[in-house]
């Protein structure tokens, strides 16, 4: 939320303005503004924290382990904030995986989630860099 007020013509109540960063009017509630969110887990902890956040965000989009929906018949308009729908109708997270060392995202490349991730989204050093 911004800290900018706007009233309407006629109406004298003041409401907060909200802004989409790609404009710099405000827009009423009933306007849509896409909105992204990009997530960057560095580390070991930030790499292993990440398994259980894509987890829980695919079963909240009844998105499968493999980017693939599970029930076509739902609504996917909340997923693009999370998740970006390719070409093939499968949704990869908006995510980076960064550690020097491979060790921790080599069990992401080959666990449960292994087939959601895009290979240029998992960034490592070269082997023992600790």
């Amino acid at each position: 939320m911004s800290s900018v007020f706007s009233s309407e013509a006629g109406d004298h109540s003041i409401r907060p303005a909200s802004f989409c960063s790609s404009d710099t009017k405000p827009f009423r509630t009933s306007n849509y503004c896409k909105r992204e969110c990009i997530s960057v887990h560095v580390g070991q902890a930030g790499v292993q924290m990440s398994t259980a956040c894509w987890q829980l965000y695919c079963m909240e989009h009844n998105i499968g382990p493999d980017g693939e929906t599970v029930d076509a018949s739902i609504d996917r308009s909340g997923c693009e904030a999370f998740f970006n729908e390719t070409e093939n109708n499968k949704f990869v997270p908006r995510a980076v995986l960064v550690d020097l060392e491979p060790t921790v995202i080599d069990e992401v490349r080959t666990g449960e989630l292994k087939q959601l991730y895009h290979p240029e989204q998992m960034l490592t050093g070269h082997e023992d860099a600790a």
